[in-house]
């Protein structure tokens, strides 16, 4: 869903740079629609954000902190916060059906890529991804060349051998009931509480800065006991 806010004179890779870090989010990528053949969006520039190694510290010390569902609710009240103050529009990859595109515009950024398992896979943080939302921006300003090949292209690919049963692989991709099937096992608990095995496998995950207790949260929210 999109919250218009209009539009602001100036806009800089720079600035949205400066008010992500401020808010204890990290820019994750950054296009221009019109050059990339975009879903959705035909114009402008788009900004990813994502949480960062300060994103969690922030989270807990919010007022969302203390009630239900608080990773996406901060999300909306920071970023739409974000978009007016920058004059962008707000999108979001929760909140569907329908929902944003954000593996198309993920993609396309050249800063994430499929992994050999089909997770993505980001070449800051990792297989750790987690985009909090976008800013769209009417301008098209300046934004870094990502030109750089997959991070998986040289990499010996542990992520798939990390799971213990084989859910995330390089054959089926993803087999989702024997990921909860584990999850519900004494030996699952290794994943419950510190995180997936195969995203943390992944060399690059080291760069998201994940505190153990967010990967939990996580693991929480996708397997309810």
């Amino acid at each position: 869903m999109a919250h218009n806010t209009g539009t602001t004179p100036a806009m800089s890779y720079a600035r949205a740079d400066q008010a992500a870090q401020a808010a204890g989010l990290i820019l994750m990528g950054a296009l221009h629609p019109r050059l990339t053949h975009t879903k959705q969006l035909d114009s402008g520039t788009l900004i990813l954000l994502g949480a960062g190694p300060d994103f969690w510290p922030v989270l807990k010390s919010s007022p969302e902190w203390e009630g239900d569902d608080p990773v996406d609710r901060w999300s909306s009240r920071v970023i739409i916060q974000m978009a007016l103050d920058l004059g962008a529009d707000a999108y979001f990859p929760f909140g569907g059906p329908p929902y944003t595109p954000f593996i198309d515009w993920a993609l396309k950024s050249g800063r994430t890529f499929s992994s050999p398992v089909g997770a993505l896979v980001h070449d800051t943080v990792g297989m750790l991804i987690s985009f909090r939302g976008a800013l769209h921006f009417a301008q098209e300003f300046s934004i870094p060349e990502a030109t750089a090949p997959s991070p998986c292209s040289t990499c010996p690919a542990p992520c798939a051998q990390a799971c213990p049963v084989g859910a995330l692989n390089t054959h089926s991709f993803y087999d989702v009931d024997a990921c909860h099937g584990h999850l519900r096992t004494p030996e699952g608990q290794v994943c419950m509480t510190g995180g997936c095995l195969a995203r943390l496998s992944c060399p690059l995950s080291k760069g998201a800065g994940r505190d153990p207790e967010q990967s939990a949260h996580h693991m929480r929210a996708f397997h309810p006991s």
